[in-house]
């Protein structure tokens, strides 16, 4: 963790999720989603385990169906079979009230109910259905999520909320109107949902766009009008690299204002790819900001004209490939390696500098350099790597210096006892 000038984190009421907290004091949590048929309670299972492994917190469902709310049971009952602990969200839209209760069961295996009050329900109906949801969170103590989406606003609050500025002297653009009209709902939603008796304690809100400078403003604005825990993402952010730098721009600009309880990147997997792609991404953005630890990074060079070998960049890729393999094991045996620094360095420019400001590094031959491959530890010289092994015998170093450096659990127990 690295200390952020004038980093003030905003002060909002803590919630419990299973065995989380957010909110409050409590660290910046990483959640993710599935995306398989929740009906299909054994590759949910799979994807929610994977997901939990690769650092999800929290993870959410779709609830959309009676065959997917008949399975959240037996899908939490999996988990827990396994050890997988991780808290379970319920993602319901225009339906929820009904299988909420016609299904207790499911409701009773969520941490946490997502309600998005643009679909909820419409008319005269929306808040008799709003009022059920509530309810079954009061009765089995659960927390809720006010989840306001640019994409399902409640058109009869955006009707109203236009035709008021169309009366104004100097009418907002409609951009503006969208935006007061995210932040009326979720401040609507929740003060409805403490009339009807839920605590602040048992309430997180989100108010998500997929524009860079709209999050921006409706978390300033919505962050200095409550003291409401708030998860915070980029909806429908995209795919790879736009996904990411999205994403990342938005979200690191708010969370260094301290802004931000939870977050999630929402990136388009690949066809095939990856789920868990967002969960890294999500871990990265909060560790290179500094607020959050999870594994140890790989420092790089971008490789140049001295550099025409990709020997250095397969090593920077075996070696956080590894690093993220073992995190799991570490992360039960071995305090505080979450912390550790890695450099992987291309040439003798800025290679060994590089190294030395590492907690070990190595800086691999440029074009035309000398066939060798010093390596530094805590800003020393340990040793010079030759020859085809350096990648197999860099990992030993490492493996070693996490045994040396970093006291198992059960060792900073005993210490602390």
């Amino acid at each position: 963790m690295v200390d952020i000038p004038n980093y003030h984190r905003r002060k909002s009421v803590g919630v419990k999720i299973g065995n989380i907290t957010i909110g409050g004091d409590h660290p910046i949590v990483v959640q993710s989603m599935t995306n398989t048929d929740t009906a299909d309670a054994t590759a949910t299972a799979k994807q929610v385990q994977q997901l939990a492994a690769a650092g999800s917190e929290i993870v959410r469902v779709t609830v959309d169906t009676e065959g997917a709310a008949s399975q959240v049971s037996k899908i939490r009952k999996m988990l827990d079979a396994v050890g997988c602990k991780v808290p379970l969200v319920g993602d319901f839209h225009y339906n929820g009230h009904t299988l909420l209760t016609k299904y207790p069961d499911c409701a009773q295996a969520l941490a946490k109910f997502r309600i998005n009050p643009g679909n909820v329900g419409f008319g005269r109906k929306r808040d008799a259905q709003f009022a059920t949801m509530i309810e079954v969170a009061i009765d089995l103590d659960k927390p809720i999520r006010i989840g306001v989406n640019w994409g399902s606003l409640d058109p009869a609050l955006v009707t109203e909320m236009m035709d008021a500025n169309a009366k104004l002297a100097e009418p907002k653009d409609a951009a503006a109107v969208t935006r007061d009209a995210l932040i009326s709902s979720a401040l609507r939603s929740a003060a409805a949902a403490e009339e009807l008796g839920l605590s602040r304690d048992k309430i997180v809100i989100s108010c998500k766009v997929s524009g860079v400078q709209e999050l921006i403003a409706v978390y300033s604005e919505l962050a200095a009008r409550c003291d409401y825990a708030l998860h915070l993402g980029l909806t429908e952010a995209g795919m790879g690299s736009k996904g990411i730098v999205s994403s990342t721009a938005a979200m690191g600009y708010l969370l260094q204002q301290g802004i931000g309880d939870t977050i999630r990147v929402s990136l388009t997997p690949e066809p095939g790819g990856d789920r868990a792609r967002e969960v890294i991404v999500a871990q990265e953005i909060l560790q290179t900001i500094g607020l959050r630890s999870f594994t140890p990074l790989v420092i790089a060079c971008p490789g140049c004209g001295r550099t025409t070998s990709t020997v250095f960049q397969e090593l920077a890729e075996d070696i956080q490939a590894y690093v993220r393999t073992q995190m799991p094991i570490w992360r039960e045996t071995h305090h505080g390696v979450e912390e550790m620094s890695l450099a992987v360095m291309g040439c003798v420019v800025n290679g060994p500098g590089e190294s030395k400001h590492a907690n070990i590094g190595i800086s691999l031959p440029g074009t035309g350099e000398t066939p060798a491959a010093p390596v530094f530890i805590d800003g020393q010289k340990v040793t010079t790597l030759r020859g085809d092994n350096i990648a197999e015998e860099f990992k030993e170093l490492l493996h070693d210096y996490v045994d040396e450096h970093y006291a198992t659990v059960t060792e900073s127990s005993e210490q602390l006892g």
